[in-house]
């Protein structure tokens, strides 16, 4: 890696405290809405991924379509561990860590991002209509929409929350909670559920839901996962290499999956990579490994990236989205950043 610019000491000093390998607060540190709120996002654009090459729009198989960077006023805005954007990749559905939904609009020029509209947050329900973040339950960083139904997992308390109205009520819809299967062995507190996806056609698991932890790790040194469905749940594992983190997935339109993780260094800052899995080698009891398809250090325009998007634009192109969590550090930066997958 080269060495991380000032911007990237900035963010990494501002980061420390909240990355995954220290503690975080025991609760929620922002107010949670009683009530959807509407919000102001200001949007910052980015112009290039590599400002060293500012020409460069190509990155393997990846063709940078812009970014911007994120701020707003409201308090409870920042640490987005999550994204989801419909199938017209005009709208976005993104989780806070500390129990809080964003939706918003995804405005686009020239093919490019330009801002963020009709922006609103929300209290993550859970059942009787009472906040999770109230509950103990405030460490929401997983999230998955398929059809009507949303699925939100908690990372310090291990659990997933099902929201079956979530098609017709959006973000005022309550979740029913369920433990994730850890077996005989407990996942460390803040190695937990990360990442969660519905495994799609033509699996033959397809409908089958992949939560997969940041690093709670077997003894073999694999991350662990699991596949909840029909019947007793059952272990998957994600071989892990160079030290990177779990933090999100999406699957591509033939069916394999893109892996978001992330890298953490206390001298030389963050990275994160994308591995392309094959969707058939998603299976109970597989190790699942894949080619590197798209990384970057801090010498690109990139923070803590923690959410993956997947979807089809009009032109038939795929379009992968990320997001990075600022930790709710001023020093940090919400990013929202957006490629052309042509692999």
């Amino acid at each position: 890696m080269l060495p991380p610019t000032r911007r990237g000491i900035l963010a990494l000093a501002g980061g420390l405290a909240a990355l995954p390998a220290l503690a975080r607060p025991a609760a929620a540190r922002n107010p949670v809405p009683r009530t959807p709120v509407d919000i102001d996002i200001r949007s910052f654009p980015i112009n290039a991924f590599t400002p060293r090459e500012p020409d460069k729009q190509e990155f393997g198989a990846f063709a940078f379509r812009g970014g911007l960077e994120l701020q707003s006023d409201y308090g409870g805005f920042g640490g987005l561990s999550s994204l989801r954007t419909d199938a017209t990749g005009q709208r976005l559905t993104a989780l806070s860590d500390q129990g809080q939904w964003l939706t918003a609009g995804i405005a686009l020029e020239g093919g490019r991002l330009s801002a963020l509209s009709k922006a609103r947050m929300a209290a993550v329900l859970g059942p009787g209509g009472r906040p999770l973040a109230e509950t103990g339950n405030w460490d929401t960083e997983s999230l998955w929409i398929e059809g009507g139904t949303a699925y939100v997992g908690v990372e310090r308390t291990h659990r997933i929350f099902r929201f079956d109205t979530f098609g017709r009520e959006g973000v005022l819809a309550r979740g029913v909670p369920s433990p994730v299967p850890m077996g005989a062995n407990r996942m460390p507190a803040n190695r937990g559920i990360e990442a969660l996806g519905v495994l799609p056609r033509p699996s033959p698991l397809a409908g089958t839901l992949l939560a997969i932890s940041e690093r709670a790790l077997n003894p073999g040194g694999d991350i662990r996962g699991f596949l909840i469905g029909p019947g007793p749940a059952r272990d998957i594992f994600v071989r892990r290499t160079n030290d990177f983190d779990v933090t999100d997935l999406a699957f591509l339109p033939g069916g394999d999956m893109l892996l978001l993780e992330r890298w953490f260094s206390a001298w030389r800052g963050v990275a994160f990579r994308i591995r392309r899995i094959a969707g058939d080698t998603i299976r109970a009891g597989a190790v699942l490994d894949g080619p590197i398809v798209l990384s970057a250090d801090m010498s690109a325009q990139i923070d803590n990236m923690e959410g993956i998007a997947v979807h089809r634009n009009g032109e038939g192109e795929t379009i992968v989205t990320l997001v990075s969590d600022n930790n709710f550090s001023f020093l940090q930066r919400t990013l929202l950043l957006q490629f052309a997958y042509r692999g």
